[in-house]
């Protein structure tokens, strides 16, 4: 009976942040909400808080001003996007590709961030504070340390 439950709420889960999600090209959120693919989607200032958005392919995504809080987005593909003072307050970033990203003036406060590509991110007026940072190429102070790329 709870497995029963358990499987019922993680089919009706998807609908309801379907339902909660705003933004100005619904095309393009539709589409991601559907495919989990949205490669060059303008997505800037959408609502995307607490969105499952694992595996996501968001290559060259517009994502400027969206509101990431608490969102998963492990092992998404965000090579290229532009997430310039996106909220991602307390969101997953575990595995996810940001290699030339724009994540200028992004706040990760309390966002976890392991083993994850920054490699020519763009990375001016982050914050960080309490972020849980791990194998990953953010940190405070100095032009001087390498980034690795993701092979």
């Amino acid at each position: 009976m709870k497995l029963q439950l358990l499987a019922a709420i993680a089919l009706a889960t998807p609908l309801f942040f379907a339902n909660s999600v705003q933004a100005g090209n619904n095309k393009d959120l539709q589409q991601l909400l559907n495919t989990r693919e949205c490669i060059n989607c303008n997505l800037s200032g959408v609502n995307l808080s607490g969105a499952h958005l694992i595996g996501a392919d968001l290559r060259g995504a517009n994502l400027q001003g969206a509101n990431l809080t608490n969102a998963n987005l492990e092992g998404a593909d965000l090579t290229g996007a532009n997430l310039k003072g996106a909220n991602l307050t307390s969101a997953f970033v575990t595995n996810v590709n940001l290699k030339r990203a724009n994540l200028n003036g992004a706040n990760l406060t309390r966002a976890t961030i392991n083993d994850s590509n920054v490699y020519q991110a763009s990375m001016n007026d982050l914050t960080i504070t309490d972020a849980e940072i791990f194998n990953t190429g953010i940190g405070i102070g100095g032009d001087s340390a390498e980034i690795p790329d993701w092979k």
